[in-house]
């Protein structure tokens, strides 16, 4: 099998999801933990575009972006796959993988914000969640959870 390394921040939840997709699937890996303010020349020369993590190297070829790799990591190692069989189910999860994407940005703003703005903060996170838990999740207690 090539080699498998993944070039990933420890506090982005989107280094996590490649994470837990390999671990899921069983693929063996190597992690290199980059310190984004001091980005390697690897992680430069993988994702020259918008030089950030997460970055998977399979065989020497980097695929970027936690969505796209997920993708990649699914099609490379089918088994246990990561996205329901049924096409409304995979295209509900897909929905919700981009909306979790799009708000996460929205999200990390708690922390970087102080007094009313970061009160506004919170009640903008506590939103997202509740559509979240509302709309896609509402009687289960996991994205995929069958019944």
């Amino acid at each position: 099998m090539d080699e498998v390394k993944l070039f990933g921040f420890w506090p982005s939840p989107f280094t996590r999801r490649v994470i837990w997709a390999l671990k899921l699937k069983g693929v063996d890996f190597d992690y290199v933990e980059e310190d984004l303010p001091h980005k390697s020349d690897l992680l430069l020369k993988y994702n020259p575009v918008h030089k950030m993590t997460p970055v998977l190297v399979h065989g020497g070829k980097p695929i970027a972006e936690s969505l796209v790799i997920l993708e990649y990591i699914d099609v490379v190692w089918p088994h246990d796959p990561l996205l329901p069989d049924d096409a409304y189910e995979r295209s509900v999860a897909r929905f919700w993988a981009k909306f979790i994407e799009e708000r996460t940005r929205l999200m990390w703003e708690f922390f970087q914000k102080f007094g009313e703005e970061q009160q506004k903060a919170i009640e903008n996170n506590m939103e997202i969640l509740r559509t979240i838990e509302e709309h896609g999740l509402g009687d289960k207690k996991f994205f995929g959870e069958t019944k």
